[in-house]
């Protein structure tokens, strides 16, 4: 599960004792709602069919997967279900293939969200092996499912952008300059990237969903 409002709070707290910029700027815009999401598959499998669409859009495909999985998204039956079907619930081929890729990556035990390792970049390797997961949303499953506290998305856009008008720096830093502002931010770099999207927020609703 997520990092709880206590939690966030408290690693907010700290971190604004690291970086009196990032203490400013919370005085500014206060502290950021919790986004927690559910461990396991379905967390994954919303986000391959939300990629690429409007919030809208993807709850209204995966309202029409669910018909043809069921609500627990089973994945055995992601498994058996046809080209034709999964194409009536909205999946174009390239996203009914990454769903059959996160069903055998599971079914075969290869990817255990029980028991995935603790070592933030080992977990990472393991969720992206899954087709169509790549590094940014294999950190937000375990920023936002996991509560791991210390993921860093530095190759997130509006984190880049945020760090560098927080941090008040003329342009947007790279994400190699990203990652290596967010050293002394350790371990609290998970509340920091939550903070960033809220301070892009300020202006609109750049949060993952």
């Amino acid at each position: 599960m997520g990092l709880s409002e206590a939690q966030l709070r408290a690693d907010l707290d700290a971190l604004a004792a690291i970086e009196p910029r990032i203490a400013a700027a919370l005085a500014r815009v206060g502290y950021p709602p919790t986004r927690i999401r559910v461990r396991g598959h379905v967390t994954l499998m919303r986000t391959i069919v939300g990629q690429q669409v409007s919030v809208k859009a993807a709850d209204a495909m995966w309202r029409k997967l669910t018909e043809v999985v069921g609500v627990e998204a089973d994945l055995e039956r992601i498994a058996r279900a046809s080209d034709e079907e999964l194409r009536a619930a909205g999946m174009s081929r390239q996203k009914s293939g990454y769903l059959r890729s996160l069903a055998d990556e599971v079914t075969s035990g290869r990817l255990d969200f029980d028991h995935l390792p603790e070592d933030d970049e080992e977990a990472i390797a393991k969720l992206v092996q899954v087709k169509g997961i790549g590094r940014w949303s294999a950190e937000i499953y375990l920023l936002f499912a996991e509560g791991r506290g210390d993921i860093w998305p530095a190759g997130d856009l509006a984190v880049q952008i945020e760090v560098g008008r927080i941090l008040g720096h003329d342009s947007r830093p790279s994400e190699k300059l990203t990652r290596e502002l967010a050293e002394p931010w350790r371990p609290y770099r998970g509340a920091a990237a939550i903070f960033t999207w809220h301070h892009y927020g300020a202006e609109s609703d750049a949060m993952p969903v």
